[in-house]
């Protein structure tokens, strides 16, 4: 019963979080925005338009109605998913389908990153946390520190210099060849272009998670119920195992959370770099565009993103830790 009420009362939050952000949102595109969004597209096109083609326009993206009646059709919108049509990218597309596009190809970098940036972060953590001082984690610590302080777009530039433009192992771009590859080519072409963006995410994020894990450990280790298993007789590796890593693994946990919102926002530098044509490009695009729709959706999707990151970890974080859904 307690199990149930944690989960009701977080996807209470969740959906209380994501009204809250909705009308913030809503209010940020089309109150708050410096001047006429459909005259600030216009000056941008460096075309001239006629009142009537402008009244047209606005008519399209809903202006011309009442403040309470653009604030239902927003929420209608974004809770369905339904942003209407490009205005500048794709004026032939949904923003939907772009969304969707890009998202693939997004998905496949952000995952595969970020869980080889967890991994390989956590064990280093684990192992610099368990055998402090010792070669690997005196070295691990300054990369880390040295990664961490590096901005992601920087680290991308380095690598495109190096790997694209010094040894030329890898394309410096894209998400594939311009002219497509049949069979298994298709997917090591795919590969190859992602190798970098990829390396790049993983290393701008790997140094956060090691940092925080040996930490945590190390904190862990000098608890007293681990003293207390030690002074039982308790092996070093079972400590270590069943006592010590799960419980530094919760502000790990936290931190997935949290720097999930910094992961978009460094995916977007590192597909700009890269030109991989993933959500963060296209965000990008609908920016530097003024396409009205196509940037109204893209933060939506990236809100509800976020939210759900969060609402992972709050789960992940009471099932390991059974106090917290007490509380």
């Amino acid at each position: 019963m307690g199990t149930q009420r944690y989960v009701l009362g977080k996807l209470g939050q969740l959906f209380l979080t994501l009204l809250l952000i909705l009308t913030m949102a809503f209010f940020l595109f089309r109150v708050w925005q410096p001047g006429d969004p459909v005259q600030t597209w216009a000056r941008s096109q460096g075309a001239r338009y006629t009142p009537e083609q402008l009244a047209a326009i606005r008519s399209d993206w809903g202006l011309d109605k009442s403040l309470p009646q653009q604030y239902v059709d927003f929420m209608k919108s974004s809770l369905t998913f339904n942003f209407g049509t490009s205005t500048v990218i794709n004026p032939d597309a949904s923003v939907s389908s772009l969304f969707a596009s890009g998202m693939s190809k997004s998905l496949l970098l952000i995952l595969t990153s970020t869980m080889a940036s967890i991994v390989i972060g956590v064990l280093l953590g684990i192992y610099g946390g368990w055998r402090r001082q010792s070669k690997l984690d005196n070295s691990a610590m300054g990369v880390s520190m040295l990664l961490y302080a590096i901005p992601e777009f920087v680290l991308g530039m380095i690598f495109i210099l190096i790997f694209a433009g010094v040894f030329q192992l890898f394309p410096s771009g894209l998400y594939q060849s311009p002219v497509a590859k049949p069979g298994l080519d298709h997917y090591i072409d795919i590969g190859r272009h992602m190798a970098l963006p990829w390396l790049t995410l993983t290393l701008a994020f790997m140094g956060e998670f090691y940092l925080v894990m040996r930490s945590s450990l190390l904190d862990v280790l000098g608890e007293e119920y681990i003293s207390l298993a030690r002074a039982k007789g308790v092996r070093e590796k079972y400590v270590l195992r069943r006592h010590a890593v799960p419980n530094a693994l919760l502000p790990t946990i936290t931190l997935v959370a949290l720097s999930f919102g910094f992961i978009l926002s460094g995916v977007i530098t590192v597909e700009l770099v890269f030109s991989y044509p993933g959500v963060g490009l296209l965000s990008y695009r609908a920016l530097q565009f003024r396409d009205f729709n196509v940037l109204t959706g893209t933060f939506v999707i990236a809100v509800i993103a976020v939210l759900i990151a969060n609402f992972i970890a709050d789960l992940t974080y009471g099932y390991l830790d059974p106090r917290v859904r007490r509380a």
